[in-house]
């Protein structure tokens, strides 16, 4: 057997694929097929890489708002500053009134083990990539309409005023900071 050449089966199978990285020259439809099912691994392998290193997948990042009204969520603002006492009010009521820790967790990671949940697993807070991508108005849509897709539901006005909200939207952000 040649030492250019990567076998895909036996030795009387002629199922060979040219090893990629080699100086081989000749082009077969079965070396293109070769050299194509290569660059398609080495593709899916540089984006599992990529989301195990920067986090957020297409799914995470994908648009809970409707298509109709993103452009207004979008310019929402946060009315309070970032402050660390608006921010410590935010810890109160992640933790507390708004049990956001319940899914999300101490740290903002989310839980992966939570009983009865169907849906996508909670958003990862600490996630750079998912923070750039979401606005503040975003964040405080799915917070008023709960997010299509998984199970998280809305909290205002049933358990958050809007106000509170903005709050824990602030601690959300601090996430993303560390």
């Amino acid at each position: 057997m040649r030492d250019d050449w990567i076998r895909t089966g036996s030795e009387e199978d002629s199922g060979a694929c040219p090893d990629p990285l080699s100086r081989h020259t000749e082009t077969t439809e079965g070396t293109l097929a070769c050299q194509r099912a290569f660059v398609a691994l080495w593709m899916a392998l540089q984006g599992a890489v990529a989301a195990s290193v920067f986090g957020a997948d297409a799914e995470v990042l994908k648009a809970r708002v409707p298509p109709d009204q993103i452009e207004e969520v979008r310019a929402w603002s946060n009315p309070f500053p970032s402050t660390p006492d608006h921010i410590e009010q935010g810890k109160a009521l992640f933790h507390g009134k708004a049990f956001c820790v319940t899914c999300h967790g101490r740290d903002g990671k989310g839980l992966g083990d939570i009983p009865g949940l169907v849906g996508k697993l909670p958003r990862n807070f600490t996630d750079k990539v998912w923070q750039k991508a979401r606005t503040d108005g975003e964040l405080l849509w799915i917070l008023k309409h709960g997010s299509p897709g998984t199970d998280m539901a809305s909290f205002i006005p049933l358990i958050l005023t809007e106000e509170e909200a903005w709050h824990v939207l602030l601690y959300v952000r601090a996430f993303g900071q560390q």
